[in-house]
């Protein structure tokens, strides 16, 4: 399929873009005690009154309640709607983007839709965006990168990101995920060894929205980030417009930078192979797959030509957002710990003491070289570790760029462990899209059709709404 290059709010055979769009419900925070909100123009809640301006939510036992800037009380209940009129918008203070990644922060943000407070078991509560798909991949477009980014990269990046959300939607309707669990293990865990640790990430505690507003998902900061009108283009111009396979909408992931080789979906996730989830070559030319620890080494040492491999700050500055610019050397990248400092961060990250680290050797290795498998050896104790995300979460106080490293110890003159380096490539999960790569690709002339047919090899670009 050829996309259409002419913008259109009304594409052939079907009805004008927002009078079937379906809507979602996006988890902006969660486990609150208290969230401030600026309604900018009028709400109405639950079809009862009318209310605009600053108010406060707190949750009380098991109710919210709104208090408006006197603490005067304006409405309880367990859930509240607030319907959004005459497209008025809303504003969260405080809201934490990057949760537990090195770029955390709070920002303001602004959004369209309704807002719907609902109170948990543990007497907090969260704040639901409920909003047009289509509207919500507006904001995900300019909330991943940068919106000045090249335009077909733009394109591609909203088949992907509306095709996972289709996907995720799936397999939530068909109970394929474990929402009301911290994490997925894999049923093997202890056939392995007693103390051993498989854990990877889905939906995870996304029981009472769709998918999170944050990384885990897709990043979702409203209007705020929508500074052209490119993103808005390049949805419409892409509406419908997905990516399948074998009949199915494909569960299209990425990641910011694969390091010159994307991982297949085994290495992050479930031990299952996904046809359009395979290892490619981020490049004008085959790279090897990693096999060895000596390959592993050799690779990550390497500065190989591929498409992610820039360092060009105006070129950085185009297409990533203002946050992602500080992370420097993600392509090929080091990180160095003494001992102490290593043992202190397992404890903090993992809730385990293992004592005086003695050895991190890598078990097993993905074809991009990110590790999957890990041996963490303690003088109390031994842990084996999975999967890659944990990996990097065990290993940083906030989380390492990728589990491609390898591992250099120091010693004493005496033969003691002194410390540890990480050399590493890439940023991410690197499974799927690479984005730099895929935005380096619309730069040198790549049109979105090329792009998706590069990182989901085997699929097919097909429009269902």
């Amino acid at each position: 399929m050829v996309l259409n290059n002419n913008i259109s709010s009304n594409i052939p055979g079907l009805p004008s873009v927002r009078s079937c769009c379906p809507k979602i419900m996006v988890g902006i925070m969660d486990h609150q005690k208290e969230v401030r909100i600026n309604l900018q123009g009028p709400f109405t809640i639950e079809n009862a009154r009318d209310i605009t301006g600053v108010f406060v939510a707190r949750a009380k036992k098991k109710d919210i309640v709104l208090y408006d800037e006197q603490e005067r009380v304006l409405y309880r209940a367990q859930t509240v709607r607030l319907l959004n009129r005459d497209n008025s918008f809303f504003t969260l203070f405080n809201v934490t983007i990057g949760i537990d990644f090195h770029w955390e922060k709070q920002e303001e943000q602004t959004f369209k839709g309704g807002i719907v407070l609902k109170i948990r078991t543990d007497s907090t509560l969260a704040v639901i965006n409920e909003i047009d798909i289509e509207d919500y991949l507006e904001s995900v477009i300019s909330s991943e990168m940068n919106s000045s980014a090249p335009f077909e990269f733009l394109k591609a990046h909203a088949i992907i990101s509306r095709s996972w959300l289709i996907s995720a939607l799936r397999q939530k309707k068909e109970g394929a995920l474990n929402l009301n669990k911290k994490s997925s293990m894999d049923n093997t865990t202890n056939k392995r060894s007693p103390n051993t640790i498989i854990r990877w990430y889905e939906q995870e505690g996304h029981d009472i929205y769709d998918v999170c507003a944050d990384d885990h998902c897709q990043r979702y900061q409203g209007i705020t980030k929508i500074i052209t009108n490119r993103p808005l283009d390049a949805v419409k111009m892409t509406y419908g417009v997905v990516i399948t396979y074998d009949g199915e909408v494909c569960d299209a992931r990425y990641s910011k930078a694969c390091g010159g080789i994307t991982e297949e979906y085994r290495t992050a996730w479930k031990d299952t192979g996904v046809p359009y989830l395979i290892s490619i070559s981020d490049g004008p030319r085959p790279f090897k797959p990693i096999t060895t620890e000596t390959g592993a080494r050799d690779w990550i040492n390497s500065k190989p030509e591929a498409y992610c491999n820039t360092d060009d700050i105006n070129v950085l500055m185009r297409i990533l957002p203002d946050f992602d610019l500080k992370t420097e050397g993600f392509f090929r990248w080091r990180v160095e710990y003494t001992r102490c400092e290593l043992e202190e961060i397992i404890r903090e990250k993992s809730g385990y003491d293992i004592g005086t680290l003695k050895e991190i050797t890598p078990i097993e290795r993905g074809p991009s070289g990110r590790i999957s498998l890990i041996k963490i050896k303690g003088s109390k104790m031994t842990i084996t570790l999975g999967k890659e995300l944990e990996i990097r979460r065990w290993l940083s106080r906030s989380h390492l760029y990728s589990s491609a490293f390898v591992i250099d110890t120091k010693y004493d003159p005496s033969g003691e462990v002194q410390g540890f380096t990480f050399s590493g490539a890439g940023w991410g999960h690197g499974v799927g899209l690479c984005q730099i790569g895929a935005a380096m690709m619309a730069i040198k002339g790549f049109k979105a059709e090329d792009i998706l047919r590069h990182y989901f090899p085997g699929t097919l670009i097909e429009r269902i709404y």
